[in-house]
């Protein structure tokens, strides 16, 4: 006896139900179709996931960073050392030392002692905030470029040409 109520595994049911030798019950009419809430159309996402539509702004702000990366990487060697992080904002207390001006990147040095590597890490909004979606990738390239040579004692010549 069927009243109408499908549940997400009843095909699954029915397929172990088969393969036990019970036999099928007699389909009730209803239809499975989804409901259509208020006539608005189908409902569910309208995109694949996969489709570059799907990607968030930190996900294509992290890929924007690892393509620059790479390209400055074919160039100098020494960057594999150095380890990169994405923060969304920077903590709100600077060190007495540091300008009280917006901070788009921080880079701390080795520290051996703790056995830790040069790192970079750069700051998502404050960086979106001052360049437009087409000036990112160049914005993230001069950032990286300055951080990277500050730390590598090179010229930033050397890795935006």
């Amino acid at each position: 006896m069927s009243d109408g109520f499908v549940s997400p595994h009843s095909d699954y049911l029915r397929r172990a139900a088969v393969a036990a030798g019970i036999p099928p019950v007699a389909d009730s009419g209803v239809s499975r179709r989804r409901k259509d809430r208020h006539g608005r159309g189908p409902r569910g996402p309208r995109f694949h996931p996969a489709l570059p539509v799907w990607t968030t702004r930190r996900e294509s702000f992290y890929e924007e960073m690892q393509l620059a990366l790479a390209q400055m990487a074919a160039r100098e060697p020494g960057i594999a050392d150095i380890e990169f992080g994405v923060e969304e904002v920077p903590p709100s207390n600077p060190a007495e030392w540091e300008s009280h001006d917006v901070v788009l990147a921080r880079s701390f040095p080795r520290d051996r002692r703790r056995g830790l590597r040069d790192r970079i890490v750069l700051y998502r909004r404050p960086i979106c905030a001052r360049a437009t979606e087409e000036e990112i990738p160049l914005a993230l390239r001069v950032i990286l470029a300055e951080r990277i040579c500050d730390i590598l004692a090179l010229r930033p010549e050397d890795l935006l040409d």
